[in-house]
């Protein structure tokens, strides 16, 4: 997003979180509505083009929100988007973005809310993992040609009551309305969220053998005196890792294994 869409979207976020903050709001609610009208906005092109047009003030566009969705939505969730609709936005796309966003975080917020929020995290993780490992899998689950109520049946086996209710939202809705995004973005973007959620980045770390507690309490605090900010740590086993581990926050790639350190020895013996 541009420079007006990421401040429509940083307000919109701050108007959730007063709204999530409150113990009488079901967040998982909100999610689902918001899911909704990202769908409606997704469908209508015009009707987006309309709530994004600059041309048209402020207010008549969150009137046509309140017309729209008042019998539709709770009257948080107009409001929210009523003050969406009010914003400047770089392109009508990117108020998609933001809802569909908006609709994640809500989720996650439930989860934070239930002290869930690291299996969350956790099993998004190692999800990514199954599908990128499994062709037959990600196949299924990005079939165009199947049917809608055949992939949330597929996820179901996969992950209900094995994975977080949260986690199950989160991925159904991404595999069923991917809106462009390949599974794998898709599930990285919903990994960021949630370690957003408690201002903390995401550290892949790959070693040979799986970390003890205790070199996974170490690591951490490294990191996080690296970086300045507490971090999660999304943790996977590769035996072709010969010694040490592979860190990877973010872009940035720390190479620590023995398997790393040869293949560079080998590089400046060729050249």
């Amino acid at each position: 997003m541009n420079g007006a869409s990421r401040e429509a979207l940083a307000a919109a976020r701050e108007r959730l979180d007063a709204l999530t903050d409150s113990t009488s709001v079901d967040a998982a609610q909100l999610a689902d509505e918001l899911a909704a009208v990202t769908a409606l906005l997704d469908r209508e092109a015009s009707l987006r083009r309309v709530l994004t047009d600059p041309a048209q003030p402020g207010e008549a566009k969150a009137a046509l929100v309140q017309r729209l969705l008042g019998d539709q939505v709770s009257g948080s969730v107009v409001d929210l988007m009523a003050g969406m609709a009010r914003s400047r936005w770089s392109q009508p796309r990117d108020l998609v973005d933001a809802l569909e966003e908006l609709a994640d975080v809500a989720d996650l917020t439930a989860a934070e809310k239930a002290g869930a929020l690291d299996d969350v995290e956790d099993e998004l993780f190692r999800f990514g993992r199954i599908v990128s490992s499994n062709t037959e899998l990600r196949a299924a689950l990005t079939d165009r040609a199947a049917s809608t109520s055949a992939k949330i049946e597929l996820l179901h086996r996969l992950l209900g009551g094995r994975a977080n209710v949260t986690t199950e939202r989160l991925v159904t809705r991404l595999v069923t309305a991917p809106r462009g995004r390949s599974l794998e973005s898709g599930i990285e973007s919903l990994s960021k969220l949630a370690a957003a959620r408690r201002e903390r980045l995401v550290a892949v770390v790959t070693s040979a053998v799986p970390l003890s507690d205790v070199q996974k309490r170490r690591l951490g605090a490294a990191l996080a005196k690296l970086y300045g900010r507490q971090m999660h740590l999304n943790l996977d086993v590769d035996p072709d890792v010969v010694g040490g581990m592979r860190v990877q926050v973010g872009d940035e790639v720390i190479n620590g294994s023995i398997a790393d350190r040869l293949d560079d020895a080998g590089r400046r013996m060729a050249s």
